[in-house]
């Protein structure tokens, strides 16, 4: 868990990005230079909203698969027919049930079964600042270096599809766009990072935001 706050600058990588090496992403989760949990104007919600309530814990695995040309994200597309946000884009995750040892072991435990993915397969190198959501969500971010060769099994009840974010993409401020929707007399903004033809929006960009704010601090 990320516990202090550090005022020193990430290493970059001579076009002005951060080194997106593990080492790198490992010394800025034990800086603590992680993203405020609100980001402005995109998690308030609505009048009678979660904020401020009894929040739901559950945890998510950031993970950052070594590849060639620098880290991926791998992402889930979730299936339609779900009551919790049906057909977005998350991270293997779920909810925090009583019996789980740890947070990451909450995370871990949710990526083998929603992906497959062998935990063996992953270092657990921290965690982000958690993230409220207006649905009643506080979430955990856990960031895990995974190792190729990955051999995933998807449930087809929970996700459509599985693919990689490019690290790089997502720490450039340029790809965070701002958009926003009108409910009544209510706006609400919020991020979406668009990635050739997904569009990523909700937690999952205001966790990916978040994480580029700590890449790049």
């Amino acid at each position: 868990m990320i516990s202090s706050r550090s005022t020193s600058r990430a290493p970059e990588d001579g076009r002005g990005g951060p080194v997106l090496t593990r080492d790198a992403i490992v010394d800025r989760l034990c800086a603590g230079v992680a993203g405020a949990r609100w980001l402005p104007g995109d998690q308030g919600g609505w009048p009678g909203s979660a904020r401020g309530a009894r929040q739901t814990d559950a945890a998510v695995l950031i993970g950052l698969v070594e590849r060639a040309d620098g880290p991926h994200l791998l992402l889930t597309q979730r299936t339609t027919h779900l009551r919790d946000h049906a057909g977005q884009i998350s991270f293997p995750g779920g909810r925090v049930e009583r019996w789980d040892a740890s947070i990451a072991a909450t995370a871990l435990r949710e990526a083998q079964e929603e992906i497959g993915l062998d935990p063996a397969k992953v270092e657990v190198l921290g965690e982000l600042a958690t993230y409220d959501t207006a649905t009643g969500f506080r979430i955990h971010p856990v960031v895990g270096w995974l190792t190729p060769p990955l051999e995933l099994r998807l449930d087809p009840y929970e996700v459509d599809d599985v693919f990689e974010l490019p690290l790089a993409f997502v720490v450039d401020p340029g790809n965070h766009r701002r958009q926003s929707f009108r409910r009544g007399a209510l706006t609400r903004t919020y991020y979406v990072l668009p990635w050739q033809n997904r569009f990523i929006w909700g937690a999952t960009a205001g966790i990916l935001v978040n994480l580029s704010g700590l890449l790049r601090s």
